[in-house]
């Protein structure tokens, strides 16, 4: 059975979709390709079935990530199939573990920055939309800060299920 991860934020259009891709890579490199799968989704549902913000699309492609993206809305009949739930910021922390079924579920839920022993006590990602482009870049900045971290994570999660 896969690991499986969910980066959330509010749209599914910048963020998530951001974190998806890069961790995906992470996880592709760490050759865990067949054993995690990764995906994204928001708190809301207003941006469902549209592709990423282009400007995401422009910062991830401009460091070598793959792009490919729709948007959808998280669920919490998703919390039973999902490991990891990653929030992009307090608000989405705050959301989805009011959405969790279970105080396991609830549990599930992390802030992505958590992940990065440099990112100090705020542990937002800020939402990029409303800025200029320097908004996306120091977004990918922040997402790629905390792979390491996270993926840390994921590959002791996996050795637990292996005992």
């Amino acid at each position: 059975m896969s690991y499986r991860v969910c980066f959330v934020c509010t749209g599914n259009i910048c963020r998530s979709p951001m974190a998806e891709s890069v961790f995906r890579a992470r996880i592709e490199e760490a050759g865990l390709d067949g054993l995690v799968e990764v995906d994204s989704a928001g708190t809301g549902g207003w941006h469902e079935g549209d592709g990423a913000d282009s400007r995401t699309v422009a910062v991830l492609e401009a460091a070598g990530y793959e792009s490919g993206h729709a948007a959808r809305q998280f669920h919490a009949s998703w919390f039973s199939r999902l490991d990891l739930v990653i929030a992009l910021d307090s608000g989405h922390l705050t959301d989805l573990r009011r959405l969790a079924p279970t105080p396991e579920d609830a549990a599930k839920v992390r802030l992505l920055r958590s992940y990065d022993p440099d990112a100090g006590d705020d542990l937002d990602v800020p939402d990029p939309y409303y800025g200029p482009m320097d908004g996306f870049e120091e977004c990918l900045e922040m997402v790629e800060a905390a792979g390491p971290g996270l993926l840390a994570a994921v590959q002791q999660g996996l050795e637990g299920r292996a005992a």
